[in-house]
């Protein structure tokens, strides 16, 4: 049982690390960023969960081609803060203090993070704003509905089929269908090849993260989590081109302090 779920952590890292540095690689180095053509009675009880999942892959997109990915990721964390405050102030859930102090150090991440990147873009900061708060309500709703008649890879199968539908009908008004008609690079195998292993990668990591969640205890699946977001940002930096000075590393390694004090409170309440 141990080897098992070792290899079930291992292959979502893998899957975690591949998949994103294949979405960074199409969207800031391919730059193909059309989002709306890049993706993908309890079903009507899901639709806004799924909607939500709309934009959370919608605005990510648009976050990650902007940003450096340990940027998105320190901004994506927040997420967790929104469900934390969510559930101390209107659940009233006894919140430890070490989950206190770890929404502190990742508001406070965030939070200095604009002031001291080198690479500032506000736009990619503002669809950043706009995946968290998707991330965030999401997750809200996906806890207020457990347990749900829908299966966890149900649930994901709908999302998907969900955001194909409403992102092809939303490429029009949104530009994108015209626009990627005059991306340089629409007829070399080299992009085709890409998004095809971006599909297949996300798709991968959509199972293994379920299979994850079901097989561990919520304290060890955010510790895989959090160890799998720390090989990417740490190997983005090498393939990717991002400056991170000395201000922007403090900020970045207080938001992982934070994360390690969220794993920290989950496995000590679990």
């Amino acid at each position: 049982m141990c080897v098992r779920r070792s290899l079930v952590g291992l292959t979502f890292c893998t899957c975690y690390l591949a998949s994103y540095l294949t979405n960074k690689y199409v969207l800031s180095v391919l730059k193909f960023t059309y989002p709306t053509l890049f993706q993908g009675s309890h079903v009507l009880a899901w639709l806004p969960a799924s909607v939500l999942f709309v934009g959370i892959i919608y605005a990510g997109s648009r976050a990650l081609s902007r940003l450096a990915i340990p940027v998105f990721l320190t901004l994506h964390n927040v997420a967790e803060v929104i469900i934390c405050g969510y559930q101390k102030c209107f659940q009233k859930e006894k919140t430890s203090p070490a989950k206190i102090c770890s929404a502190l150090f990742l508001l406070a991440a965030a939070g200095c993070l604009p002031f001291n990147d080198s690479q500032f873009d506000p736009d990619g900061y503002f669809w950043a704003i706009i995946h968290l708060l998707c991330v965030g309500a999401y997750k809200i709703l996906q806890k207020s509905q457990k347990p749900s008649a829908l299966s966890d890879i149900d649930q994901q199968y709908l999302n998907y089929i969900f955001s194909v539908v409403l992102l092809a009908f939303a490429s029009h008004p949104t530009g994108d269908l015209f626009s990627v008609l005059d991306f340089p690079l629409l007829y070399f195998y080299r992009f085709h090849g890409s998004c095809c292993a971006s599909g297949f990668l996300g798709f991968f990591l959509m199972f293994s993260t379920v299979k994850l969640k079901n097989l561990l205890a919520p304290g060890q699946c955010a510790a895989w989590i959090f160890f799998a977001k720390i090989i990417t940002a740490g190997l983005s930096v090498l393939l990717f081109d991002a400056i991170l000075t000395s201000a922007t590393m403090g900020c970045l390694l207080l938001g992982a302090l934070g994360e390690a004090l969220l794993v920290f409170s989950e496995r000590k309440s679990a």
